[in-house]
């Protein structure tokens, strides 16, 4: 595999921007193999998306998605969007119009990605999760499969406990700046609410993606997660859900993801 660092400037941030990026290659290594399959001329790519906390270097710091992919002939693209939900902020810059048009042309300028809806597959954890959601629900012309680890619905927000109570009073400055509100509730039948996004493409009669989703039992955004399951499981769309033990850790992301890349190889 080759992996780089791109350094470029966004005309819609209005800012430079950091992207790590990860090539399929047929060169075996010492332990790791590449590809046993012909390299097509335009690769098929994952766009994998970070949390809240993060940036675009955490994926490969703290699973070894470079070794899961190997020999997988699949590209990875690791994006940094700071604190923005994936989102064109209301107090701040358009990340949402940077993730989902910009970037891929820059990409694809950068590197041999395929334009494909049948190659291109976007996934990520908890903030990341929701945006995975957000970008393929609101494109579904541009990905053919979605990703979401730790994450859920963030427009339904009903647990009510001391946990999370703390957390959502530490996260009203952000959805503020970020949505224009404090309570997450009050953007239900929005561009922010992946329920809506998903009625939208259905009666649009956009082709759905498929959608892969997992929590850990022991999350604190497990009941999130399973009331986003429980809407997606009636729907149209070819959904999985799946729970497993964990907590809002890197251990669970690193097990999942794998199970993820499985799923995509199996479909």
């Amino acid at each position: 595999m080759a992996l780089m660092e791109a350094n470029f400037h966004s005309k819609v941030l209005g800012l430079a921007c950091n992207v790590n990026v990860i090539l399929p290659q047929k060169m075996h290594g010492i332990g790791v193999r590449g590809s046993d399959q012909p390299l097509p001329d335009r690769f098929p790519v994952l766009w994998l998306l970070h949390g809240a906390s993060d940036d675009h270097t955490i994926w490969l710091r703290n699973t070894s998605i470079e070794r899961y992919v190997s020999r997988l002939g699949l590209a990875v693209v690791m994006p940094a969007v700071h604190l923005s939900s994936y989102t064109n902020m209301v107090h701040g810059a358009r990340y949402f119009d940077y993730i989902t048009d910009e970037l891929p042309a820059i990409m694809r300028e950068f590197f041999p990605l395929s334009d494909k809806r049948e190659d291109n597959f976007v996934a990520g954890l908890s903030m990341g999760g929701y945006g995975a959601l957000k970008i393929g629900l609101s494109k579904p012309e541009n990905y053919s499969a979605i990703g979401c680890f730790s994450a859920g619905n963030f427009t339904y927000r009903k647990d009510k406990s001391p946990v999370a109570a703390t957390r959502a009073s530490g996260l009203a400055s952000r959805t503020e700046s970020t949505f224009g509100v404090e309570d997450m509730n009050e953007l239900r039948g929005t561009i922010h609410d992946h329920f809506w996004l998903a009625e939208k493409a259905v009666a649009e009669n956009k082709p759905l993606p498929r959608i892969f989703h997992a929590c850990g039992t022991e999350d604190f955004l497990i009941d999130n997660a399973r009331l986003t399951a429980n809407w997606f499981k009636n729907s149209k769309f070819d959904y999985e859900y799946h729970e497993g033990p964990g907590a809002h850790t890197w251990e669970f992301w690193d097990e999942w993801i794998q199970k993820y890349l499985a799923w995509l190889l199996k479909k």
